[in-house]
């Protein structure tokens, strides 16, 4: 399949009361499978999840900032996190991927039941000064998109919908089509603008179906704003992006005791090895690193 480069687009409403954005993050979550080996289940788990936060991460004003999303439910897949920037770059992972269980009675992937729904969502907003925003709500069903919608309604009492969808092949398990899209209310939107949304969304297709019909970012927020005159705010593309790097990893060691980098245990060509969670890039330390990280660890004590 050609797969065509993800983009966020974000539309409002002429009179205001409505804002809407849309992605096709199609390669982001096949770039995260492949990353990190999921299941069909793990995929459309992790793929909901990353597709929402590069939304919500899209709609931070500030160049520099940051948010996270992290989900945990007690289901077998457990913790999930995202990060995502002011641009709707994101990274993320699952804590089990490979986790896989039997569809449910009506076909579909068992997300629910393998993300649990018997925990907490939280989100996390760091502009770059000052402590990060955090807030967090009970999971309403551990379906990623219903979740998001609950964070909104109850942590921060905005009218908002959110769809969130990742098909992946019945005989190869690879991740074929995702998106989302995440539609708010503003402040002044009455009820007429409230009840004629809703009537879009209960007509509106799936965004995977939206997607598989070839119907762009922009397109969706025009079919899910029907009857409103709508302003294009922005456009842009996303990508899978982890910052990650040797000296990132040297910086968590220095945490250490200066004892503990001493005897670390190395392989068999004298390495210690460490791995990205976000994108599983390996990084190695030499025993004549490890000691000289020890020694700066010992100054910054001093």
């Amino acid at each position: 399949m050609a797969r065509q480069m993800d983009r966020i687009i974000r539309m409002i409403t002429a009179d205001g009361s409505l804002m809407a954005s849309a992605i096709d993050s199609s390669d982001l979550v096949y770039t995260a499978q492949q990353l990190h080996g999921l299941s069909k289940t793990a995929c459309a788990a992790l793929g909901r999840l990353l597709t929402g936060a590069s939304l919500m991460g899209a709609m931070l004003k500030e160049a520099g900032a940051s948010l996270t999303v992290k989900v945990e439910g007690g289901g077998p897949l457990g913790s999930l996190l995202a990060l995502a920037d002011s641009k709707g770059n994101v990274r993320g992972y699952v804590d089990h991927p490979a986790v896989e269980l039997p569809l449910r009675p009506d076909g579909k992937l068992d997300v629910g039941g393998a993300v649990g729904k018997e925990g907490r969502l939280a989100v996390i907003r760091d502009f770059g000064t000052g402590e990060p925003y955090a807030g967090q709500v009970e999971l309403a069903s551990g379906e990623i998109a219903e979740d998001l919608t609950n964070y909104y309604a109850v942590s921060q009492q905005i009218p908002t919908v959110c769809a969130l969808g990742v098909l992946v092949g019945k005989e190869d398990g690879l991740a074929m089509l995702a998106g989302g899209m995440l539609i708010q209310a503003l402040p002044g939107a009455d009820e007429a603008a409230l009840s004629r949304l809703e009537a879009n969304i209960v007509q509106l297709e799936s965004v995977t179906t939206m997607l598989a019909q070839n119907r762009s970012p922009e397109d969706m927020c025009r079919a899910a704003l029907e009857g409103f005159q709508v302003e294009v705010l922005d456009t842009f593309p996303v990508h899978y992006v982890c910052n990650c790097s040797k000296e990132r990893f040297a910086q968590a060691l220095l945490t250490l005791q200066p004892q503990e980098l001493r005897e670390m245990p190395l392989d068999q060509e004298g390495r210690m090895e460490t791995v990205c969670q976000y994108c599983s890039r390996k990084y190695y330390f030499s025993r004549e690193e490890l000691w000289a990280l020890a020694d700066r660890a010992e100054k910054n004590r001093k």
